[in-house]
């Protein structure tokens, strides 16, 4: 009787979760799909505007996984020190923030530059302190690959261009609520303080 062995589980080398059921890479490669097929993706973000290969498009229609090509919309703006646009970060950020999109994989090239920005624009969006952002990000890009430009835009990102859905993911909600209840205790605790 012969047994088939299970496939060899690969994932991209840029491969983390930023959230339960949000996650980041590199380019998919054939090599990843048996990996990428365990996550369950429902939605694939790909930033920069490179086409996948026929092997990746292949496999996300047969996977009914919907690929949002935003890079071929807007990379980079005309003439300007960004390395990205407000527009595809802002819209990356609401198809994300969009619990009817998840599981969801947010990818660029090489998974560190575009995708970088976007999840540190999200960082900033949870009220993360910028130290962190960018400890975050220089840890994805392996401390030798960062680009000033890309820390730069992060910290300068206007959060408030974001709409976000109406179906959001439980994990920013919570982060939201407990947020609140901080902001709450701290103005209670303020304002028992005699001056």
């Amino acid at each position: 009787m012969h047994h088939s062995l299970p496939p060899h589980l690969c994932p991209p080398s840029a491969f983390g979760i930023v959230e339960p059921g949000l996650f980041r890479s590199n380019s998919l490669t054939p090599l990843n799909f048996p990996f990428v097929k365990i996550l369950g993706l429902r939605t694939l973000i790909q930033l920069s505007p490179e086409v996948p290969i026929k092997a990746v498009t292949t496999f996300l229609e047969e996977n009914r996984i919907r690929l949002v090509h935003l890079g071929l919309k807007a990379w980079k703006p005309n003439s300007s020190w960004k390395p990205v646009t407000e527009e595809l970060i802002k819209e990356a950020l609401e198809i994300a923030l969009d619990f009817d999109n998840y599981p969801c994989m947010i990818s660029c090239t090489s998974g560190i530059h575009q995708t970088g920005v976007m999840v540190g624009c999200l960082r900033r969006i949870q009220c993360w302190n910028l130290t962190s952002i960018l400890s975050e990000a220089r840890t994805y890009a392996c401390h030798s690959n960062t680009r000033y430009v890309n820390e730069q835009f992060i910290e300068l990102f206007d959060s408030d261009l974001v709409n976000f859905p109406v179906n959001l993911p439980s994990w920013f909600i919570e982060q939201r609520r407990m947020l609140t209840e901080e902001e709450e205790e701290e103005g209670a605790r303020k304002g028992k303080i005699p001056l």
